[in-house]
């Protein structure tokens, strides 16, 4: 993983004194809250509904043990004994003290990490697949470049006051599960007709009150050039997004306004005048960004253990968890071990500050001190010898950690909502604990399948609500909360938004829907067919009936 030089050291070191100092002044009114509040969001500060909420950066989801520790202890001694792990690989602390935050910064300074530019109308924390570096369908690891565009974006003096908040993802393998179709700019990494491997370029994608799908505007484009043509983008976005209307500004507002084929032009015209310039990406410099990346000492007989299919043949419930939370690792013996932050009785994407302490001592353990945050808000040990799974299984499971729910309907994105974001309609949390307490049996999950549901508690969509198999949008009618569903959408390859099944319906009874739409999805599939296949080959005819007929 990436190592900070003494420049990057320096930079952030600095950044906590001003941001120290800086909240000194606010706390002796020396600041308004209209000067501050600029200078806390470039922090990653947000004044939530009860607390500051701090929103940390873990770049591309990556994290060493030592890091890890880092957040349990500020969890323990700022907040209130956990944290949230978001949908942008980032953690949350929902509970901090003003004062205390430059403290936090500086305790994060000692272990490389920051909040610099977590909020703010400006290049977001730069995301990546989950399974980057080890799968087996990768063309190249994206992580590198994700770095290089990192240490690009952060401070560019151009792009610190965009007309609205912007985010890159990278994908390096053939499934994107990097959710690159919804950002603002997608990279894929992709071979051209001579086999080369570059970048196929998408903008203008995005959720929110206006979602879009994003529009490829170059399929192929050479390494060297992969920052001068996002600076490009960042160009033209910067000059013409829309700054008199918040709702407008996004630049996939701009996209769809002018075409996706006028838009493509303006950055090619724009990208003439930097492409051979300063930005241009020299091998020395992408070879040294891939120095950081390396993999680790795999043991060369770790696949001639048979203890692994022994213990699945024994052991249900540990066959259950290896059906739902492995995932295929590229070098034979190993795999990577998803930890589920869905059990029933905590809110998604949880973590308590014990949990992260363990989580830590078991990846110095098992997996050479690694751990990744995925976009669906659990972790991941990415180098575990299948030898070890079992022990591994069974200590995981003494701190509620070892739910074989992964990519099943408890599995479930949930954004904080109205208990704790300001700008939320109605609740995600209690939902979530609802649907949770109905579909509790096991059998019953594992025979429905993969099945995404993702929950919004507001149009600011940061718990991906239109791209769910499932999505789930709360509503404020009149004071109350209800729920809006949607069916269809999608975050891969085949990025989709869903469809809105009909009116919104009570808090009380969306637990209920849902088992209506899953009554129609059994009777209805095909032999192994998922919900999202049931849905395109049928329509939301059948599904809607079930739900409303009653009504």
């Amino acid at each position: 993983m990436y190592k900070y030089d003494n420049y990057d050291q320096t930079i952030v070191n600095e950044r906590v004194e001003q941001f120290r100092d800086q909240t000194r002044r606010y706390l002796a009114g020396d600041l308004s809250d209209d000067e501050f509040r600029p200078l806390r969001l470039m922090n990653g500060l947000y004044i939530q509904r009860h607390a500051p909420m701090l929103r940390v950066a873990i770049p591309y989801g990556l994290l060493s043990s030592k890091q890890l520790r880092m957040l349990a202890h500020i969890s323990r001694k700022y907040d209130k004994g956990y944290g949230h792990f978001s949908t942008r690989q980032n953690i949350q602390f929902n509970w901090p003290a003003l004062e205390t935050v430059p403290d936090i910064l500086a305790d994060l300074a000692t272990v490389e990490m920051h909040a610099i530019q977590t909020s703010g109308n400006c290049i977001r924390n730069t995301t990546s697949d989950q399974f980057a570096g080890i799968s087996k369908d990768e063309i190249e690891d994206p992580r590198p470049y994700c770095e290089i565009i990192r240490q690009w974006s952060t401070f560019h003096p151009e792009f610190s006051f965009l007309p609205r908040k912007f985010k890159i993802a990278v994908s390096g393998s053939k499934g994107d599960r990097a959710a690159a179709m919804v950002h603002d700019i997608g990279l894929y990494l992709v071979n051209n007709e001579k086999g080369e491997v570059g970048f196929k370029v998408f903008v203008g994608g995005g959720l929110g009150r206006t979602p879009y799908i994003g529009k490829c505007i170059r399929d192929f484009l050479e390494k060297k050039y992969l920052l001068s043509y996002i600076e490009a983008i960042l160009r033209v976005y910067n000059r013409f997004g829309r700054r008199d209307n918040i709702y407008k500004a996004r630049i996939k507002i701009l996209v769809n306004d002018v075409g996706q084929e006028e838009f493509g032009k303006q950055v090619e015209k724009e990208w003439l005048h930097i492409k051979e310039g300063v930005l241009k990406l020299d091998q020395k410099e992408i070879d040294y960004a891939k120095s950081f990346f390396t993999s680790p000492t795999y043991s060369k007989d770790a696949v001639d253990d048979t203890s692994y299919n022994e213990a699945k043949k024994s052991n249900k419930s540990f066959l259950n968890w290896t059906t739902r939370n492995l995932y295929s690792h590229k070098i034979p013996g190993y795999t990577a071990v998803i930890i589920s932050l869905k059990a029933p009785d905590i809110a998604p994407g949880d973590a308590t500050d014990e949990q992260m302490d363990f989580i830590a001592e078991l990846s110095d353990l098992y997996s050479f001190g690694e751990i990744i945050v995925t976009h669906d808000q659990n972790l991941v040990l990415p180098n575990v010898k299948q030898v070890d799974l079992f022990l591994l299984w069974e200590k995981l499971k003494t701190k509620n950690l070892a739910t074989s729910n992964i990519g099943l309907l408890t599995d479930m994105i949930c954004c904080p909502g109205l208990d704790f974001c300001s700008l939320a309609n109605a609740g995600s949390i209690p939902i979530a604990k609802q649907i949770n307490e109905k579909f509790d049996n096991l059998d019953y999950l594992h025979d429905i399948g993969d099945l995404k549901i993702k929950m919004s508690g507001c149009m600011n969509a940061c718990g991906h609500h239109h791209v769910g198999h499932i999505g789930i949008l709360g509503v404020d009618k009149k004071g109350e909360e209800f729920y809006q569903l949607t069916l269809g959408g999608s975050s891969e390859n085949d990025a989709t938004l869903g469809d809105r099944l009909g009116p919104a319906i009570a808090k009380t009874d969306v637990a209920d829907v849902i088992g209506k739409l899953l009554d129609v999805y059994v009777k209805l599939r095909e032999e192994d067919e998922r919900f999202l296949d049931t849905y395109r080959r049928i329509g939301i005819t059948p599904f809607k009936e079930n739900v409303y007929a009653s009504n």
